[in-house]
């Protein structure tokens, strides 16, 4: 890890900004799943994780109460890094499509993964000042990755806290509708983002999203990196 991202990662976890999501994500680490425990619980803010010259960043919520919460890696260790790990697996951005921990040998391929909140929230919503207190490290993410090209929003809050982000940084962006595999053009020279279902438990058991459905989000943005490979040609 170079020098810089190790102070931008130190800087995130020693985060103590939002006093509601430190007391609950800490709680959570001292009591525990009964099946988890043996682990010791990462319980602190759990920064991005992925290719360092992606090209595509996935903005998520935030993390899991005894998933990212437990791991320390986004997005592994619950249902719903199960089924985004496996769906970027068979895209071909995942070496593997199985994700346990932090040192299971997971990399990934022109994509990185972040989120507008970076502490477990209780019942998954964190307050609209927390997301605004998180912003600049998704600002930050976004200029450490100067080669990105596309966007993936899992959910809407997803997408409209990083829809912020792009505007806080200084780009006029208009109010978008959220639907699922929409593409939207943000402006020239700016990545294009495509909207998806976020992967929870509450949308894939449903039903409101499948893997055939979460495939076409993977397969999309696949195919437009492909494209814009090819105009830079």
């Amino acid at each position: 890890m170079d020098p810089d991202e190790m102070n931008f990662s130190q800087r995130l976890i020693r985060c103590r900004k939002c006093p509601r999501l430190v007391a609950w994500r800490e709680d959570v680490a001292q009591k525990k799943r009964r099946a988890y425990m043996d682990w010791e619980y990462w319980g602190k803010p759990v920064p991005g994780f992925g290719d360092p010259q992606a090209r595509l960043l996935i903005v998520g919520l935030a993390p899991g109460a005894h998933g990212s919460n437990r791991t320390g890696r986004v997005f592994t260790g619950d249902d719903s890094g199960v089924f985004l790990y496996r769906a970027l697996h068979r895209a071909g951005f995942a070496n593997q499509p199985l994700a346990y921990h932090k040192d299971d040998g997971l990399t990934l391929k022109d994509v990185f993964i972040t989120a507008v909140c970076r502490c477990v929230p209780p019942d998954n919503r964190p307050n609209p000042d927390e997301m605004v207190n998180c912003q600049p490290f998704l600002i930050e993410d976004i200029r450490r990755h100067p080669d990105l090209r596309g966007l993936v929003a899992l959910g809407k809050i997803a997408m409209e806290g990083l829809l912020a982000a792009y505007r806080h940084i200084g780009f006029e962006i208009p109010r978008l509708p959220f639907n699922h595999a929409g593409v939207h053009a943000l402006g020239s020279g700016l990545p294009w983002l495509i909207c998806s279902y976020h992967p929870s438990r509450q949308n894939t058991q449903t039903g409101r999203l499948t893997e055939g459905m979460f495939d076409r989000i993977w397969l999309l943005a696949r195919d437009l990196l492909q494209q814009t490979e090819n105009q830079a040609d």
